[in-house]
């Protein structure tokens, strides 16, 4: 089920939060009656109150509050979608399965990954790999850099072919 809709889904490049997207998409797809995507939407937001922030009580005793919406942060709502895709597959490969409606949904809502070829040129262009003593060592600034949208073993990888 590859959905090509533009008007679904979300990007940075939308230029609105992923927060706002998914209340948005959820209203659509209530009226719209699409079960599969209402019930996607709802599962993400399902998951917020497991995002916390730390607070100390009058007390001094350490605890932790829900986030209000507007604390909740894009980065925050990729984890949650990138956990339930990791659960899905899990699932799905207990299953002997490829995908599912779900996890074509979930992947609307991440951002494109980098490919092997974007990491490379990357990495030639802003990484001196001889000032590091082992080319792993790169890992952090790449991963700093690309951020949810790189797979952390396709960027070992890389690593791995530029210094052979």
């Amino acid at each position: 089920m590859e959905n090509n809709d533009s008007s679904w889904g979300w990007s940075e490049e939308l230029g609105v939060s992923l927060l706002s997207k998914l209340k948005e998409d959820l209203k659509q797809a209530v009226r719209s009656k699409d079960e599969d995507r209402k019930n996607t939407i709802r599962q993400i937001i399902s998951e917020f109150p497991k995002l916390t922030v730390p607070i100390t009580l009058e007390s001094g005793k350490k605890s932790t509050r829900l986030k209000k919406d507007d604390e909740i942060s894009d980065d925050d709502i990729l984890g949650v979608i990138g956990g339930l895709v990791k659960s899905e597959k899990t699932t799905l490969e207990l299953q002997n399965r490829g995908s599912s409606p779900y996890l074509e949904i979930l992947h609307t809502y991440l951002p494109r990954p980098v490919n092997e070829e974007e990491i490379r040129s990357w990495v030639r262009a802003n990484i001196d790999l001889r000032s590091f003593k082992s080319p792993m060592q790169a890992m952090g600034p790449i991963m700093k850099h690309f951020g949810k949208k790189a797979d952390g073993n396709l960027v070992k990888k890389v690593l791995a072919s530029l210094t052979l």
